[in-house]
């Protein structure tokens, strides 16, 4: 079974139904065993990446969390669960993340990024934005290039380029999908992105059954 790590924050529920939806069982947790168990893990989230870290450490889920993802079976960060994936993130401060990949996290827009591309551009990026795919990423199997997805964080990951799946444009180019090896995450709510997030939800679940 999938299971959603459930650490107090990010809207859950919606995950989980629109797995449901899909005809994908999936199950919420806070506990380390029931994530050492998961065919595949989501790790979902909204909010501020330090209280998020804090919240994971005291439920005793770091180490679980990253076991799986060294594990090989399908694992799915989204949005702030994304961000917790690099090394640490410069949000309200220097907080360390799960270092499930090497980078950091940092806001819209860093004094080199100013400029006439991003002088009248609001923070967060919020709303619908396309995305520019990689080769080869299976969660993006069947979605078609400049796809539409939504968006809302004032925050972006910084990954090695090796890692980047998919970018997306808002005055600078960000990363906005990463795929390591069974790792995959996406900065964007697919639960929220209507047919073509949909269709993501699916190929990661049915990673999960190796289909």
């Amino acid at each position: 079974m999938i299971r959603i790590v459930d650490y107090g924050m990010g809207n859950l529920r919606s995950v989980q139904k629109a797995l449901e939806r899909l005809g994908f069982q999936a199950m919420l947790t806070q506990d380390p065993a029931d994530v050492s168990a998961a065919d595949g893990l989501i790790l979902p989230g909204v909010g501020a990446f330090g209280a998020a870290m804090a919240n994971l450490e005291r439920l005793g889920l770091v180490g679980a969390v990253r076991d799986f993802a060294a594990s090989g079976r399908p694992f799915l960060g989204i949005c702030l669960g994304m961000q917790l994936l690099l090394s640490h993130s410069e949000e309200q401060g220097v907080f360390r993340g799960l270092d499930i990949i090497k980078g950091r996290v940092v806001r819209f827009f860093q004094p080199e990024d100013a400029g006439a591309a991003t002088a009248n551009l609001k923070v967060p990026h919020m709303g619908w934005n396309s995305l520019h795919k990689m080769p080869d990423c299976p969660l993006l199997d069947g979605v078609p290039e400049a796809a539409s997805v939504y968006f809302v964080h004032s925050y972006y990951a910084v990954p090695p380029d090796e890692a980047v799946a998919a970018t997306t444009s808002y005055g600078i180019d960000f990363c906005s999908v990463i795929r390591k090896g069974n790792v995959f995450a996406t900065q964007f709510h697919p639960e929220k992105s209507g047919a073509i997030g949909l269709r993501m939800l699916r190929n990661f679940a049915c990673m999960t059954r190796g289909d």
